[in-house]
């Protein structure tokens, strides 16, 4: 494939799977061997454990003018803003690993859940 179907994979993935949290594009873009670098703990990094991972982020996430609720915590109505990064590997026009990242000491300040740190 061509960087720049390499790059349409990436922004479809970034849009269905973690835009609408599509899971049916889960099995249209991923390896069915995928493997995910970051699973919750005691989780295998697999294809199901990914889909359960995107449905528990995109749940409380998935418009952000809805309340939010997050790990159990009564929905705060704030809005967030979070920074991470995510590094795919793409074989044969699929998605067979992924490396991610994200600012959840800072998702949770914004919340309220944590105080901000200290300058």
């Amino acid at each position: 494939m061509s960087i720049e179907e390499n790059k349409a994979l990436a922004r479809r993935w970034g849009e269905e799977i973690w835009g609408k949290a599509n899971l049916a594009a889960i099995d249209e873009l991923l390896a069915t061997d995928f493997v995910f670098n970051y699973p919750v703990p005691g989780a295998t990094p697999n294809l199901e454990a990914y889909k359960q991972t995107v449905t528990q982020w995109c749940t409380p996430f998935a418009d952000i003018e809805c309340p939010i609720e997050y790990m159990g915590g009564a929905p705060t109505g704030k809005r967030v803003t979070i920074t991470g990064i995510s590094i795919l590997r793409i074989v044969g026009g699929k998605i067979v690993e992924e490396w991610g990242e994200m600012d959840n000491l800072g998702m949770m300040q914004q919340l309220g859940v944590l105080p901000p740190s200290c300058d």
